[in-house]
Order: C-alpha cells, then structure tokens, then sequence
C-alpha cells in the first residue's frame, strides 16, 4: 500500500485559492541516487509568490504585488507542470535512500534552491527546487543524492537552516558575481528582507563596508546584521559613491542606483520586486564603465561557501516567525504585508 503524506498542492496560477492542502499525497519512493527526506522545515520566499501569481512570465510588466493571473509560462523555466508541491528552501532528515546514494537514514541535509543541470551550450543550465521539480512544502521530499549537502553537526537549528537556501544562496551569488572584497563600499536595496538581510551579513563578513536601502523602521535590523547606515527607500542617493550596488527591487528608482556607482563600479540583480521594467540613460552606464551582472545561476561553490559557514556556525539568519504547513496562505499574506524582517518559515 502506498503512504501518503501532508503537503500544499499549487494548483495553477493565481492567487491564495490555487493553493490546497491535501493529506492524500502519495509518498515518493527513492530510485537508485535519490533520497527521501522528511522536511523539517521550509522557508517562504519570494519565489513561491512568484511563481503562484505567474510573475515570470515575459507577459507580466509591473510589480509583484500587481500581477494579472492569466499566464501560461510563470514558472521560472516556463510553462509549469500542475499540480506542484513547492518550496525551495529544505532543511530535513533523510528518511530512505535508494541504491548508491550517499546519504543515511537520519542525516541532516539541505540543497540549493537552484539545482546545477549543465547541457550542452548552456552552461549555466539549472532547475529551481519547487519549480520544475517537486519541494519542501510537503511532509516528505525526494532529491538527487548529488544535490544535497550534510548539516548535520551545524549548531543551527532546522528553522535557521530552512531560512539560508535561497536568501543566502542568492545573496552570496550576487557577492560573488560582482567581486566583493574587503575594503569596498557596497549598497544593498532591499535590506531588512531575506536576501536582503543575509546579503548584508555576507558583505559585512567579507570585509565591505555596507549601506542598506530600507524603510526607517528597520533600519536597526539591517544595521545589526552588519551594515553601518541605511537610506529610506525614497530618499536620494548619493553619487559615485559605491563599488558595487546589490538589487533585489530594480522599479523606478533604478536609475538613481547605477549612479550611486563609482565610475567603474558594479551593479548586481536578481529580483526586481518594485518592477522589471527599468529606464537607463545607457551613457551613465557606458561613459562611467559599469558592469551589470544578472545573477540567478549559482555555480555550486556558492553553496559550497555556504554549508561551510553554517556548519562553522558564521552566519545565522533572521527568522522572524514559524508557522505550521498547514497555514502557507497566512505566512505567504504576512510576507507580501513586509512588516516582519528578515525569513519566515513553515513546520510541516
């Protein structure tokens, strides 16, 4: 008789109703390489919004919070496959192991959200946990042995670890994209939110210098994660001021970032929350020599980085509340309400 297991199905693109919570989803069973984890922890992120309301989309033009649901490839690689079990933040214990797998019952583990898949002339081929495959807002979760890494003996507990995948993953992407080192100044927007928070952290350790973009009333938290000031989100920016601006926002005030650069300065983006479509003066970017990376690939030695810092316990994110799988719609409402800093996270 097959188990079956508790999880959130999305069921197409929209809002919170696509969403449905069934006790009735069967239990993966491991191939030879794969493994069967018990979730013990999921973070929410922007992501999973994202892809619920169709956000990828080339179709969609405005901001995240303003999305018409009439989509057909939201996904981050397109068109999704429903129903889809999300969640790309993992923190679990492994539960059965097929064949060759390297990996025993009652490991700790986690994974990248973005999972390396190289093809031929692609590089930088990848699939997104929750995406193209099935992720972490179930009872159970199966993954390829290769893409999980052992936690553990880190001193973090499950919800921390819940919270790193794809806030510090991308963070520490965006870092590495654009050459931080020790003694730059870098400029974060986005910063009392997940990727925001642990990507001033991860600068700080590093040695830069970090100013965050945020709202007055968490301008302490940005602060005690590393960053030394902040400016409000409306506020103008000083010029040729910074070697390297980190964006998760991009919208309207995109403009005044590439000018907060040095000349020769770099500009880092992997989201763009207040809108995807941006205007340049492409003289301030070409006359000023300005690198401008995309960032979403993650090379596995991002990850690498990570695991060992979290098993070294350096880094320890944010979390600002937990609540039971059960309750996605309420923790994915208080997220898009940005009035708690930092990670949110479900318990299964």
């Amino acid at each position: 008789m097959t188990r079956q297991m508790q999880g959130v199905y999305l069921n197409g693109h929209g809002g919170p109703e696509v969403l449905e919570w069934r006790d009735d989803i069967p239990v993966p069973n491991p191939d030879p390489g794969q493994v069967l984890v018990r979730v013990a922890a999921a973070g929410v992120n922007n992501t999973d919004i994202n892809t619920r309301i169709g956000w990828y989309s080339s179709d969609v033009t405005g901001a995240t919070d303003a999305v018409d649901q009439q989509v057909e490839a939201g996904g981050w690689g397109g068109a999704l496959h429903f129903p889809r079990i999300q969640g790309g933040d993992l923190c679990g214990i492994v539960e059965a192991v097929g064949s060759g797998a390297a990996f025993k019952p009652g490991q700790r583990v986690t994974c990248p959200i973005n999972l390396p898949r190289p093809v031929p002339g692609r590089p930088q081929g990848f699939i997104v946990l929750g995406s193209e495959i099935d992720g972490a807002f179930a009872q159970y979760c199966l993954m390829e042995s290769d893409d999980l890494y052992d936690v553990t003996d880190s001193p973090l507990s499950d919800v921390e670890i819940a919270a790193i995948p794809c806030a510090f993953g991308t963070a520490e992407g965006l870092l590495t994209r654009a050459g931080v080192i020790a003694g730059q100044k870098v400029l974060i927007t986005g910063a009392s939110g997940g990727v925001g928070l642990a990507a001033v952290q991860l600068a700080a350790l590093r040695g830069a210098t970090v100013w965050g973009v945020s709202n007055a009333a968490k301008s302490e938290v940005v602060k005690s994660q590393g960053a030394i000031g902040t400016f409000e989100r409306d506020a103008a920016l000083p010029e040729d001021m910074f070697d390297v601006v980190i964006d998760v926002v991009g919208g309207p005030a995109w403009p005044d970032l590439i000018l907060a650069l040095k000349p020769g300065g770099h500009y880092a983006v992997a989201g763009a929350i207040a809108g995807p479509i941006v205007s340049a003066d492409l003289r301030d970017i070409y006359l000023r020599d300005i690198t401008i990376h995309g960032c979403t690939y993650q090379p596995p030695d991002v990850f690498d980085r990570l695991v060992a810092l979290m098993n070294a316990g350096q880094i320890k994110p944010l979390v600002s509340k937990t609540y039971s799988l059960r309750d996605i719609v309420q923790a994915q409402e208080d997220f898009l309400s940005k009035t708690l800093p930092g990670k949110l996270v479900l318990v299964p």
